[in-house]
């Protein structure tokens, strides 16, 4: 209850801020270290989703970032629940996601002594959080709140911790609230744009490489313009392929995890490459082989908000400090020349691209992932959301899935299993009239699985398709590459997914064929409940275009280390 003389406690000072900056959704599971922040949720304008686990809660408030550009928020209790949240904070340093996480902390007067559930978070999360913090004084709240949103948001965004100690929360102030936050564009100068140009037009095979964050629906369109008029070929980079359209005619593909050869080929090529808003890091440059530390071997213009970025693997011949979304809506001011070279060759880029797409490749079993990825794209909505987690599962949606609208796309690049459960019912919170569709690997869907459970409190209709092929598949992959036969810790028993769902109230489903899916897929939309789709892989299906006896059979073959003992 607010006192007289705007005398307020900590906790109704936090949760102002709160309603300040325009949050309107917060993720949680609750705990006692900061139950006067949660008494001042009693009577605000604020939708509060209690998860099942705080890694849930941390990976929601991560999607919220990625689809909004503004931080997610997520509550977690100390300790225990601390260090659960840890894998969406990584998530979101890694994936360049503004997120804040307030952590509840022991009393003031307790600290230093390992009490109950202590941690010394600046310690804890000063290495994954661009702003690790703890708020000792209510009457600092709305500063280091306010603080807390813009540190998330500027240059190249990530997570932020705040720790909240328990009776800070308790205590009474009477404070201002902070001004409204709202985000910092950065601009490129226009020296930038007319070196750009010049670039442009001395280059004979220029593409273009999309990625990271701080885009937009308008950045996005800005950008399909400019390749259009400039007949670019773009490519995006590990997870982002929602940054442009997969039928635009300049679209050449995706440039992640086992792409196509033609485009590593188009790309090692290139006399120009324009990255924008990416680092290109790990998976992208295909570890990091595409290019030459520090200084490439072509021509290289880097795009990006954060100036840390700049320079610090690769030495860029034009490096611009700009966010996507301002960059991009300065392009209309660069002049395409008068005989463009590449035309051709951007015609030839989408049609290799198109051709490696179109059809589902074969595989062992009876239920093929490449075909039900084909079925998805010619049958969802293009507005429809596609989430997943980690796992050897997502190559079908990156090569078959065809991603037509900004935004729709949520993955990690972390490679961070158990991802797309909680992506999925956040993005389903926030576009309840949208489709949102996750595809899980069997280990992947049950490190966060119990949240189905929050689907379903909340009635949010998300459908999930979990690939069971009983394996850590993966890791298999790599087991049978690097010590053929020697199968260690990658088997699973896995439950009926289909029966799991019902016994949360959902909808469940078992798909042994293919040809099952699309009335499995219809009647989990018609339920209007949360979904399972169990869908039964052979596991030796482990890529589109690779079989574990293949891969084992390759490496016997090269020489590597002889099968031994096969253990399970």
């Amino acid at each position: 209850m607010r006192g007289k003389g705007n005398m307020r406690t900590g906790g109704e000072i936090l949760v102002d801020q709160l309603v300040v900056h325009g949050v309107r959704h917060i993720f949680c599971v609750p705990g006692e270290s900061y139950l006067a922040a949660l008494d001042a949720f009693y009577d605000r304008d604020i939708a509060l989703t209690v998860c099942r686990h705080e890694s849930g809660a941390a990976i929601m408030a991560e999607a919220v970032g990625k689809l909004t550009g503004r931080p997610g928020i997520c509550f977690v209790t100390r300790g225990p629940g601390a260090s659960n949240a840890s894998a969406g904070v990584h998530i979101a340093q890694q994936d360049s996601t503004p997120m804040i996480v307030f952590v509840g902390q022991v009393a003031r007067e307790m600290r230093g002594r390992d009490a109950f559930q202590e941690l010394d978070y600046r310690a804890v999360f000063g290495t994954i959080t661009k702003w690790a913090t703890e708020i000792d004084d209510p009457a600092r709240v709305p500063e280091i709140v306010s603080r807390a949103f813009y540190m998330a948001t500027n240059g190249r965004p990530g997570p932020v911790v705040v720790a909240l100690p328990e009776d800070m929360l308790v205590e009474q102030a009477a404070v201002s609230d902070a001004p409204p936050f709202e985000p910092m564009e950065i601009w490129p100068g226009a020296s930038d744009m007319a070196q750009l140009q010049a670039l442009l037009a001395e280059a004979k095979r220029p593409i273009a490489l999309l990625g990271g964050s701080r885009w937009s629906q308008q950045a996005s369109d800005a950008m399909m313009r400019f390749a259009e008029k400039f007949a670019l070929s773009v490519a995006t980079t590990f997870r982002r392929a929602h940054l442009f359209d997969a039928l635009h005619p300049c679209y050449g593909g995706d440039l992640g995890i086992g792409p196509n050869p033609k485009l590593l080929s188009r790309v090692k090529a290139a006399d120009l490459v324009l990255l924008i808003g990416g680092r290109l890091s790990e998976m992208s440059s295909q570890s990091y082989t595409l290019f030459d530390i520090p200084g490439p071997q072509v021509k290289l213009v880097h795009v990006h908000p954060g100036a840390e970025e700049l320079g610090s693997v690769y030495r860029p011949h034009l490096a611009i400090n700009a966010a996507p979304t301002a960059f991009c809506a300065m392009l209309d001011q660069v002049e395409a020349p008068k005989e463009i070279p590449w035309r051709d060759e951007t015609k030839t880029a989408h049609a290799d691209y198109l051709a490696w797409s179109e059809k589902a490749t074969a595989v062992p079993g009876a239920v093929n992932l490449g075909e039900i990825m084909v079925w998805l794209r010619e049958n969802l909505p293009a507005e429809s959301f596609i989430t997943n987690g980690a796992g050897n599962f997502a190559g079908w949606i990156h090569r078959f899935y065809r991603f037509r609208r900004f935004g729709t796309q949520l993955a990690p690049t972390s490679g961070s299993m158990g991802y797309g459960v909680p992506a999925a019912i956040a993005a389903k919170t926030l576009n309840p009239q949208q489709t949102v569709v996750c595809l899980a690997g069997d280990g992947d869907f049950l490190m966060t699985g119990q949240d189905f459970a929050t689907a379903v409190q909340y009635n949010i209709p998300v459908i999930v398709l979990v690939a069971d092929n009983g394996l850590y598949g993966t890791i298999r992959m790599h087991q049978e590459r690097e010590y053929p036969g020697r199968t260690v810790a990658t088997t699973l028993r896995n439950p009926d997914f289909a029966a799991y769902a019902m016994a949360f109230g959902g909808y469940g489903a078992l798909v042994e064929r293919t040809a099952d899916f699309s009335s499995a897929f219809a009647q989990a939309v018609a339920t209007g409940k949360p979904s399972i789709i169990h869908l039964k892989i052979d596991p030796e299906a482990i890529t589109p275009s690779a079989t574990l006896t293949g891969i084992r059979e390759k490496s016997l073959a090269a020489g590597a280390r002889p099968s031994g003992t096969h253990r399970g």
